[in-house]
């Protein structure tokens, strides 16, 4: 058995939506189809005006045909794999994965939960524009804190928080990690993943807070790292911060971990929010924590942290002047030194078109995406950076069934090379 013929399931694996028959039921009922039955070209001759039909199956060699079937889109791939017994072995060999990790990333899928409660939902593919069922492995609820990098999903119970998962959600593979280290009872934390796209090695992150006893003003912030290469945890810094205290919202960019941090009160109502950093090559932060403080571009409602190309960018929502808890808009930042500079702000129109939109909101990206969707209603938005066009995707094949039913989700990169 090669490497990569897991990737190729025996039950489905995912299944498209709108009304199709999961294509990959019908292709394994019958794998070795004949190949007459797939395309092929015609040469016409100089005699008679003859035509001649040339499968194009049997005179491409495999290394060729490995390279054009690892432009595919992933779920195409996956198509692929069910056309014939040679295309499948192709699809799951060792040479192919690499051919697979030499081309260009493929733009992120977006998984959207559909249950408060219940870990189910689609995955939404901007390439081919439709959205898939799939099963995300262990994952017990859609309340657990989960970040993404390079093809990878870390997910962390939102109860004890001591379960602790890396996968590929695309091929299934799955690492449970050592519970982290550090205060087993605390109010607030933040998880966060970097995998290296040369390596595959990653390093997660987990920021915990607790709010001082009685005296909410300050609080005791850790940083937590864990090396896949070392498997095991570091407890990097600990630090007693006063006026501000940490949240749920962090990322690992360029080397260089990002906290949105909140104010414990006290201050100004326009600066309730704010950003540290702490270097994680050298586990320094040049001193207290707090001195790396970055201001927000504005009175923000909330902020979404992303690393798209190690590059930081914030989503956020901006805040009235007079009513900095209320929502007007939505702003896009990418952080230049100390410096926020706007590449976008979400027209009005699509602004109207998620209904009514709340304070608070999901959004993550990566490479040169972003998705926004409101904690109330199924619709996405999609912002491609480099055309600086806004999009929605097509429409989610779930509708609301109640009012206070809450939506939710997070992108990833498909990747079939990469694993925990």
């Amino acid at each position: 058995m090669t490497e990569l013929e897991d990737l190729v399931p025996k039950a489905p694996f995912f299944y498209v939506m709108e009304g199709e028959t999961s294509w990959v039921n019908n292709c394994f009922e019958n794998p070795t189809r004949d190949i007459g039955e797939f395309d092929s070209f015609s040469e016409h001759s100089e005699e008679g005006n003859k035509v001649n039909a040339i499968s194009v199956d049997l005179i491409l060699p495999d290394d060729l045909l490995e390279r054009i079937l690892a432009c595919l889109p992933v779920a195409s791939i996956f198509r692929a794999g069910c056309v014939c017994k040679r295309w499948h072995e192709i699809v799951s060999s060792r040479r192919f994965l690499w051919n697979f990790s030499h081309v260009l990333p493929q733009k992120p899928w977006y998984f959207m939960f559909t249950s408060s409660d219940e870990p189910v939902g689609y995955a939404f593919d901007p390439i081919l524009r439709k959205w898939f069922g799939i099963d995300l492995p262990y994952i017990q609820k859609s309340n657990w804190f989960i970040a993404s990098s390079c093809g990878l999903v870390s997910f962390m119970d939102n109860d004890s928080r001591s379960e602790l998962y890396v996968c590929n959600p695309i091929t299934k593979r799955c690492r449970k990690l050592q519970e982290p280290p550090g205060l087993k009872v605390y109010d607030y934390s933040a998880l966060a993943i970097s995998v290296n796209r040369i390596s595959h090695g990653y390093t997660i992150s987990i920021v915990k807070s607790k709010l001082g006893p009685g005296n909410f003003f300050q609080s005791d912030l850790s940083i937590h790292i864990y090396d896949s290469e070392t498997r095991m945890w570091v407890t990097s810094c600990t630090e007693v911060m006063t006026g501000w205290r940490g949240g749920d919202e962090s990322v690992i960019c360029g080397g260089v971990l990002y906290l949105l941090i909140y104010s414990a009160g006290g201050g100004a109502t326009e600066t309730r929010h704010g950003l540290i950093r702490y270097n994680l090559s050298n586990r320094s932060s040049h001193g207290l924590l707090i001195r790396s403080f970055i201001k927000v571009p504005c009175p923000l409602t909330c902020g979404r942290l992303m690393n798209l190309n190690e590059k930081l960018v914030m989503v956020g929502g901006i805040g009235k002047l007079d009513r900095p808890d209320i929502i007007k808009g939505i702003g896009i930042w990418v952080l230049d030194g100390k410096d926020w500079q706007e590449i976008a702000r979400m027209p009005h129109k699509f602004f109207q078109g998620f209904g009514e939109f709340d304070e608070v909101f999901a959004s993550s990206g990566t490479n040169n995406q972003i998705y926004i969707q409101s904690y109330g209603a199924p619709a996405l938005l999609v912002f491609d950076i480099n055309q600086k066009q806004w999009k929605w995707s097509q429409k989610c094949p779930v509708s609301k069934r109640f009012p206070l039913q809450l939506f939710t989700g997070f992108c990833f990169e498909p990747r079939l090379d990469v694993a925990p």
